[in-house]
């Protein structure tokens, strides 16, 4: 069984910045793929940012240029840097772990990300 966790969430005004980890453990059993997503305003997770095996990232449009992900593939761990954050990225964030050959996927938990004056 694979554990996902996420960290790092927590209150910050308009223009902040926070810095997300998401940490996996247990028997991962193939290369895999991790990203944050969040719920979004349909109540459907989106993908905010996603780090391949190869350490190629992907961002949704709305946040390039303010995030960055990036991984420690030692570590089995990925980091959000957050900057310039806006009262639009107040949300619930998820990490997912995607194992690239079986295509079997894990959620963490949720970590909350508040922009507020």
């Amino acid at each position: 069984q694979v554990q996902v966790v996420e960290s790092g969430g927590g209150l910050v005004q308009p223009g902040g910045s926070l810095r997300l980890s998401c940490a996996a453990s247990g028997r991962i059993v193939s290369a895999y793929a991790m990203g944050f997503y969040r719920q979004g305003p349909r109540n459907q997770r989106e993908l905010v940012a996603a780090i391949d095996n190869f350490g190629t990232p992907t961002y949704a449009d709305s946040v390039r240029g303010r995030f960055a992900i990036s991984s420690d593939l030692a570590k089995s761990t990925v980091y959000l840097e957050m900057n310039n954050l806006r009262l639009d990225d107040t949300d619930v964030y998820y990490c997912k772990l995607t194992e690239l050959i079986n295509g079997w996927f894990y959620w963490g938990r949720g970590t909350q990300v508040s922009v507020s004056s």
